[in-house]
């Protein structure tokens, strides 16, 4: 075996200025500390606040900037070059001109050229040790050393396959200041283009809409253009408590994101703004921030309290409405605010109003800021004080609740559909160029992110052929440790900044901008064709839908004007039909449009197949995360989304979208990483076999896998030694620690013996009953469990899957092999020869091992017990001394009465 070779797995400034105030401090800039409060909030008093010197600002700053400085220490910049084109549009002042946008670095030559090497020592270090397990075909059981060396040269396969690809890591930082002086004007309007920004909500229950009104609230207060930037929420469960809570929303929005823009505020969801602890403000009013946070967080717990209301208010509208107009027999209706049956779901299920079967609903909650119609909410506050936004601009940018329509005669194609609603709609209303994607449970926690993406888009080198900017995913929920690798570094840190390399980072979901052409499955410049095929067949039956795709082609980088027609019937009648349930069928939709259907991971096909036109991509890291969002923190939850992850991604090599089959257009580099992403499951077959092999402690007689043995672990030591030390190299270049790599190793050791092995399972049935695939489950993100207090009392908390069962088999086989390899030392240590007392010694190495890998699956099988985790120092040991006392006792029993018999 190559232990070790696990780690192949893929898991895998502001707009308005400030205003002035009271300097409290007596600085020219003074700094204000906010710290958050425990969830409580006194009016009038603001909780932990601290006034700072601008000195001890400058200090924290200038920390900052070191840590930021050490952690790109093994970087260095790559001279910016155009080719002689554009170098000479940009010189001329040409229309097509346009400055680089973006700082391009590489890893240093001392530790690249290292780094390199050693993966070409291991290469070689591996070929000869197969070649010398081969030569030497000794073993004690030959079936089992024939397994063993197949699995040795997947493993090798699998590894080659993950690591090749990263031989030329790069790093792109995008140039926010070279933006904002090439497209925000003198007189503060702006060139930049439109982004259509879509938030995908499928359950309301198990995403809490707070959730959600958090994620909408902070691309409402974004740093970008207003009147160029729309947000359009998808809500797939289509009910009334979503679509108030926007309206809701949107009125709160009216006070928060001018307040963000006063007073430069980060993040701007508010939920985890006001969480936060040690907040700097470092606007230059400090006396008026605290007068006008008071008010502002005041008004967030009313807006909280009235989110939290909404079930029961709707639930008693509807009753009044239902005794008022309904006739007896007739079902209850659910009945929205202006005395009208609510299209969607129904609080009380009806024909036509259940989740899977009802209408499709588009509301403009937010009228274009351009529009001439009354559409933008007046600020209302409680408080008797009103906020000062003199100089701020209040507008709020478009806002679109919709909910796709649905019917049992139709597949919904889960959350591809969902993504492809809004990308419809979004083309009959703004039509931007660009669309970004949101998941409910994330947030903007930098709201210049937008416009970092945009750096990459409108570069002058390589904007116009690359389809979508990929972010890394960021999240706060998850415990100091990692325990069960959420956070991903080694994937996000490392894995993606190399495909920078090549034709760029896959789409891994939330987090990523789009050109909107790329979606539509229009080809690159550099391959397209003057004859565009713009027709009913690829785009479906909707003469606007048609139109917009022509503007799309034409617009070259602007943005349409927003439509005036919204209270047309005809308009509002053709954004129904977008999103009805049979809309995608005959079309190109979900295959060559938009994002793809039939598998579960549709985000790496869609990127797959913007990357087969020959598209390129990039990838963007902020000092600041752009994004933070909430992962599942209970291994079960964890273990099935990796099912999910892992099942997609075996689909996809199962389908027309085989990486082995792409065009030529796709980077060959790019295609071995598809192909990893396709197969890495299948070496948990290999992982489980080994990791079962402590059942031979039960047999009496001595069995070694290959003989000589010592050489063996010698030579597998060296195989393993050597992947670690470059993962050390490793982890300098991608920015990670130790830590994070570690957790990696552990987490997909545990997934290989729960969740891969199901996936596998899972595919041959498939395969041999022609089934459907890995079914969409939605990862609940309300807490369930009792210790409130604990905000990762859900990590603590046991919940007893199937998948578990192959781990937990493993994981007490080990700890039995190594109480009896103690128990047969106490017995047999005395006259077993040298020989096999240093094989005993060795084979006790590799279930040491594996016992360290499951730690934390150990720590989740003891459930409440595990917030310590330094129990399992006891438990363990523990644990053998039993099994080494049980085989002990057992062997005098059998010498004694069974004399004939041997264990």
């Amino acid at each position: 075996m190559i232990a070790g070779s696990m780690s192949s797995a893929p898991v895998p400034g502001t707009n308005g200025a400030a205003a002035p105030g009271d300097d409290v401090t007596g600085l020219s800039e003074p700094l204000l500390a906010v710290g958050g409060s425990d969830g409580g909030f006194h009016a009038g008093a603001l909780t932990k606040v601290v006034v700072a010197t601008a000195l001890d600002g400058k200090a924290k700053a200038n920390k900052g900037s070191v840590k930021a400085e050490a952690k790109d220490g093994y970087w260095v910049e790559v001279p910016r070059q155009l080719d002689a084109t554009a170098a000479a549009d940009l010189e001329s002042g040409g229309e097509g001109g346009r400055p680089l946008m973006f700082q391009e670095k590489k890893v240093k030559a001392s530790l690249l050229y290292p780094y390199r090497l050693l993966i070409l020592i291991r290469i070689i270090a591996i070929i000869l040790f197969i070649g010398w397990r081969i030569k030497h075909n000794n073993s004690d059981v030959m079936w089992f050393w024939v397994t063993s060396v197949v699995a040795d040269v997947w493993f090798t396969f699998s590894w080659l396959l993950y690591q090749l690809p990263k031989i030329n890591p790069i790093k792109r930082v995008p140039d926010l200041a070279a933006l904002q002086q090439h497209y925000d004007l003198p007189d503060g309007s702006s060139i930049l283009p439109g982004i259509d920004v879509f938030v995908t909500t499928a359950d309301s229950v198990d995403e809490p809409v707070l959730y959600t009104m958090n994620c909408v609230l902070s691309i409402l207060a974004v740093d970008y253009p207003i009147e160029r930037y729309a947000c359009y929420l998808s809500d797939d469960s289509g009910t009334l408590i979503e679509y108030e809570a926007l309206v809701e929303t949107a009125n709160f929005a009216a006070l928060w994101v001018p307040f963000c823009r006063k007073h430069s505020i980060e993040p701007r969801a508010p939920e985890n703004y006001f969480q936060r602890e040690g907040m700097i403000y470092t606007g230059r009013s400090p006396g008026e921030f605290m007068n006008d946070y008071g008010h502002v967080r005041m008004e967030y717990e009313e807006f909280k309290a009235r989110l939290a209301a909404l079930d029961g208010t709707i639930r008693e509208r509807s009753d009044v409405y239902n005794a008022l107009k309904a006739t007896e027999g007739d079902a209850k209706a659910t009945w929205m605010a202006n005395g009208t049956e609510w299209p969607g779901t129904w609080v009380e299920p009806a024909e036509n109003h259940v989740k899977g079967h009802h209408a499709g609903v588009v509301q403009v909650v937010l009228e274009h800021p351009s529009s001439s119609s009354k559409s933008q909410p007046e600020v209302q506050v409680s408080s008797v004080s009103l906020l000062n936004f003199d100089g701020v601009d209040v507008r709020l940018p478009m806002l679109v609740y919709m909910a796709r329509a649905k019917s049992p005669d139709y597949d919904h194609n889960k959350k591809a559909g969902n993504l492809n609603a809004p990308l419809r709609v979004s083309a009959l209303l703004s039509n931007a160029p660009f669309v970004i994607n949101f998941d409910c449970d994330h947030y903007i926690n930098d709201s210049k992110a937008l416009r970092a993406a945009m750096c990459f888009m409108l570069d002058a080198r390589d904007g116009d052929n690359t389809a979508f900017v990929q972010f890394p995913q960021r999240f706060e929920n998850v415990d100091p440790t990692d325990r069960y690798g959420n956070h991903n570094r080694v994937f996000f840190d490392g894995a993606m900044y190399a495909l920078n390399g090549f034709q760029g980072p896959s789409f891994v979901g939330t987090g990523c901008l789009f050109r909107r052409l790329a979606l539509y499955g229009i080809d690159p410049p550099r391959w397209r064709s003057d004859d565009i095929q713009v027709d009913t067949v690829k785009f479906g039956n909707s003469v606007p839908l048609l139109k917009s795709v022509l503007a799309a082609l034409n617009q070259d980088r602007g943005i349409v004007t927003p439509p005036t027609n919204l209270d047309d019937s005809s308009f509002l009648a053709e954004m129904t039909t977008v999103v009805s349930a049979s809309f995608d069928i005959g079309t190109d939709w979900g295959r060559g449009v938009g994002y793809i259907y039939k598998i579960a991971t549709e985000d790496m096909v869609t990127g797959f197949r913007i990357h087969g036109q020959g598209w390129h991509s990039m990838y963007c890291t902020m000092e600041v995360d752009a994004f933070r969002g909430t992962a599942p923190i209970n291994l079960a939850d964890r273990l099935y989304q990796i099912v999910r992850w892992a099942g997609g991604s075996v689909e996809m090599f199962f389908s027309h979208n085989n990486p082995l089959f792409a065009g030529p257009r796709l980077h060959p580099m790019q295609r071995t990483v598809y192909l990893n992403y396709n197969i890495y499951p299948v070496t948990s077959v290999f992982i489980l076999l080994y990791a079962l092999c402590p059942v031979m402690w039960l047999i009496p007689e001595e069995i070694l896998i290959q003989r000589p043995f010592t050489r063996y672990v010698i030579y597998l030591i060296i195989t393993i030694a050597l992947i670690h030390i470059i993962g050390l190299l490793e982890i300098r270049w991608a920015g990670t620690n130790w830590l994070d790599w570690w957790r990696n190793e552990q987490f997909f050791t545990i997934a290989s013996l729960s969740a891969y092995p199901t996936v596998l399972l899972h595919m041959v049935v498939k395969l041999l009953t022609r089934g459907k695939g890995i079914r969409f489950k939605v990862t609940s993100k309300q807490t369930t469990a009792e210790d409130d207090d604990d905000k990762y009392a859900e990590m603590y908390e046991l919940r007893w899957v199937p998948i578990m069962i192959p781990a937990a088999a493993v994981l007490f086989s080990n700890t039995m092999a190594i109480g009896v390899a103690m128990g047969k030392t106490v017995v047999y240590g005395a006259v077993w020869p040298k020989e096999q007392q240093k094989n005993a010694a060795l084979g006790l190495l590799f279930n040491l091992w594996l016992m360290i890998l499951l730690q934390p699956f150990a720590l989740a099988i003891i459930g409440r017990r595990s917030k310590n985790p330094n129990i399992l120092f006891v438990l363990f040991p523990v644990a053998f001394v039993v099994f080494a006392l049980v085989y002990i006792g057992v062997h005098f029993f059998v010498v004694n009465f069974f004399p004939s018999m041997e264990i």
